[in-house]
């Protein structure tokens, strides 16, 4: 695996951290990769700005922090604004479609987007929706093994929340799947 960087943001209470740290155990621990982590959050508890960044490689990792990422999640319209214009030419950008209004899109930026609320609360718990914004991730990027990363979820949430976290996670990948193939090609925007 490359050296790629990827930037998680949005607001506090949407599980950015816990999705990026997925991130980084699926590519550390189950697939046998590098991963570091950094985050970053306001004082406040809930609706805060909140961001992680995630170093992945197949090579031990030398300087810790995103300097320009390869893909950004973006969760909420100020991560989006705040960090789109930072992205590589080429970048992928991972959008939660009910909140992130997109516009001014850097040249080359391949975008997705995913209702992952939406898909959350179907399921019934609006909480979960980062990890559908994890399989959703997984589907898309096809830089993690689907099963690795599901298994990081599994290892990630405590054992009462496990099933939802894991019906979360086949949710979005189900979704990004769908929005690769040709008959959803109208999920992504270009």
């Amino acid at each position: 695996m490359r050296l790629t960087e990827i930037q998680v943001a949005g607001f506090g209470g949407q599980g950015v951290i816990l999705a990026a740290m997925v991130v980084g155990k699926a590519a550390s621990i189950f697939q046998n990769g590098h991963a570091t982590m950094t985050q970053s959050f306001g004082p406040e508890s809930r609706g805060g700005a909140c961001s992680a960044q995630v170093l992945l490689s197949g090579e031990p990792i030398l300087y810790p922090y995103v300097t320009r990422p390869d893909i950004l999640v973006a969760m909420s319209q100020e991560a989006y604004t705040k960090f789109s214009p930072e992205l590589k030419p080429g970048g992928l950008l991972l959008v939660e479609q009910d909140l992130v209004r997109v516009d001014k899109v850097p040249e080359g930026v391949r975008v997705y987007s995913v209702p992952a609320t939406r898909l959350a609360e179907e399921l019934g718990r609006r909480m979960v929706l980062n990890v559908v914004m994890v399989g959703f991730f997984a589907a898309v990027t096809g830089l993690i093994e689907a099963p690795a990363l599901q298994a990081a979820v599994e290892d990630s949430v405590p054992a009462a929340y496990r099933e939802l976290n894991v019906k979360a996670f086949r949710k979005g990948f189900e979704y990004g799947k769908t929005s690769l193939s040709p008959a959803g090609e109208s999920k992504a925007v270009s």
